[in-house]
């Protein structure tokens, strides 16, 4: 996520008309041959269905296209875009021509040593074939690399997107990896790519699918917007064979001679499947309005096997906005400043805050055994005059320390936590009963004084904040600060941490967690192809995107990892399911 216009021009697709009746409850029909020769007709029909306009679809669409197979793209929202054009529009490929470019090796060995320690943890045995994990789980990794960099080339070669080394925008700096310091990552930095703009720098999500959809507008592949996805056709062979879309309430009929490509969004816009499937509260989500997780009843009915429902791509959210708004417009990606720390409602440091969003909200969701509660469910960030003035208008801090209304402050810390208390009686019919501990105060003040030993010595021996590569550079990425004669430069050895005032005033934003978008959904193969529940493909069904069971499960290997993982298996479904033999209706 990042830096991004939110709209894409409706002149960059092509629109369908619609036909037909009223479209059915979402999941699958099986039609008998007899029935669809007697009773059907097709509104529309290609060789490939793609469903979803963002970056997982439109990249599997310009590859069909490639490919020589006639495609249809449909799309829910009355814009195409989805959850990437409102992202950074960065995508994490390894092995790429830009490192080879550069002499930069990103061998095959090395790199599967990192993403299976990244996202299996628990299973990761080095001297394993398969580094611990199972065969199929292996697969979709090494597909990943074996794929990622072809797709590059490939997206390159149809003059479907411009591909640009992406050096942390105006940074000039080539960005460290999310888990950078782990001693499997042996190139951890410069996998990230970008779009390219006329002008040599690197766009952002709304530039990736307006290029590819220019392509696509030049291949005549028509782009039917607003036809959310309602059934997938089957026949009587368990084959998918094409899609009932809705248009205006009418059932709109489109045959997959070949395939249906889904590469929707996850379910972070979708209250019940949150509930039912999140491991705790959500409390907003960056993803589009549009992902509310469609494919989910759809491709159950069809007889998908589910799997990492509990997975999502996270980050911390400023709380009252995402109360206010459940799809929020950014996520609070890291805790601006220096003079800085975050602690949760006893007052402690609990996390290092200056982590990468996705692992470092993990920390909401630990769960306490002895309370039989979960300590962090909101943490708060808590800063000084230094950090509100020097870091005004790194998101979350406002522009002027006290201009939005979610910031809170005291001329003390008990004035602060007085504050803090106060706003959590008034939201306490939307959060429940979250109070904070009768010496918050105390222990906050503890936990500063600690913060400013190791802002001085530059070690932080709780949590490590500064050690590593990552912490330093996205620090200049996400908390710059404005350098000024009453706020020079941070002097302290470690460039992340500044002591915190003697003296208020303090400031507070209370946070929780949220997600970029889901990431569980039906289970994949290293095809692409979408399983059934004995683990065989249903034929003529495919995934890539948010909308799947994520092949790094919850692992964010760095920025532009949901991008790179969904234009991949975009890739490899198109090219596989042009091998798809032509259906029989």
């Amino acid at each position: 996520m990042g830096k991004a216009e939110m709209s894409i021009s409706r002149r960059r697709v092509l629109t369908g008309a619609a036909a037909g009746t009223a479209a059915a409850t979402l999941g699958a029909i099986t039609l008998s041959s007899k029935q669809a020769r007697a009773e059907r007709t097709w509104d529309h029909d290609a060789d490939i269905v793609v469903v979803g306009g963002g970056a997982a679809g439109y990249t599997a669409a310009v590859i069909a296209a490639g490919n020589g197979d006639s495609v249809i793209v449909v799309e829910k929202a009355d814009s195409p875009g989805g959850t990437c054009a409102k992202s950074g529009g960065v995508f994490w490929i390894p092995n790429h021509f830009a490192l080879k470019a550069k002499g930069i090796a990103d061998e095959k060995d090395d790199c599967l040593r990192y993403l299976c320690r990244y996202s299996f943890p628990e299973a990761y045995t080095p001297d394993s074939p398969t580094l611990g994990l199972t065969p199929d789980a292996y697969a979709l990794l090494e597909a990943f690399y074996d794929n990622g960099s072809a797709m590059v080339d490939r997206v390159q070669a149809l003059g479907a997107l411009k591909v640009m080394h992406w050096d942390m925008w105006d940074l000039e700096r080539m960005p460290p990896d999310y888990f950078d310091h782990a001693p499997e990552n042996k190139t951890s930095m410069g996998r990230p790519l970008g779009p390219a703009l006329p002008n040599g720098k690197a766009g952002n999500g709304p530039e990736i699918i307006g290029q590819m959809g220019d392509k696509l507008a030049s291949m005549r592949v028509p782009v039917l917007l607003e036809h959310p996805a309602q059934n997938l056709l089957m026949n009587d062979d368990g084959e998918s064979i094409g899609l009932q879309a809705d248009h205006n309430g009418n059932a709109v009929n489109i045959q997959a001679r070949k395939a249906v490509i889904f590469a929707t969004g996850g379910f972070a816009n979708n209250p019940d499947m949150l509930a039912r499937y999140q491991r705790n509260k959500v409390y907003g989500a960056c993803a589009a309005a549009v992902a509310t997780g469609d494919i989910i009843p759809i491709a159950s009915a069809a007889g998908a096997k589910l799997g990492n429902m509990t997975g999502a791509w996270r980050t911390e959210v400023v709380l009252e906005e995402a109360l206010e708004t459940h799809e929020v417009g950014s996520g609070a990606f890291m805790a601006g400043g220096d003079s800085v720390l975050q602690v949760n409602k006893y007052g402690r440091r609990v996390v290092n805050e200056k982590r990468n969003y996705n692992d470092r909200t993990e920390i909401h969701h630990v769960f306490d055994p002895s309370r039989a509660e979960y300590p962090n469910q909101l943490m708060f960030t808590v800063y000084d005059q230094r950090t509100a003035e020097a870091f005004a208008g790194n998101y979350p801090l406002p522009s002027e320390p006290t201009k939005a209304p979610y910031v809170l402050s005291g001329d003390t810390l008990d004035d602060l936590a007085a504050a803090i208390s106060a706003r959590l009686s008034e939201l306490q019919p939307q959060i429940g009963d979250i109070e904070l501990a009768d010496d918050f105060a105390a222990v906050l003040g503890d936990s500063i004084a600690r913060f400013n030993d190791a802002a001085l010595s530059g070690v932080d021996p709780e949590f490590g904040r500064g050690e590593q590569e990552y912490d330093r550079a996205w620090t200049y990425l996400f908390a710059a600060p404005k350098v000024s004669e009453k706020w020079p430069a941070n002097n302290m050895p470690n460039i992340t941490m500044h002591p915190l005032s003697d003296e208020g005033p303090y400031y507070a934003i209370i946070v929780g967690a949220g997600v970029l978008d889901t990431n569980g959904g039906p289970v994949i193969n290293a095809k692409a192809q979408i399983l059934d529940k004995d683990d065989k493909p249903i034929p003529g069904l495919y995934g890539a995107g948010n909308c799947i069971a994520s092949p790094s499960r919850e692992a964010y290997f760095g920025a532009g990892g949901t991008i790179g993982l969904a234009m991949t298996f975009g890739y490899i479904a198109a090219n596989n399911a042009h091998n798809e033999p032509v259906k029989q209706t």
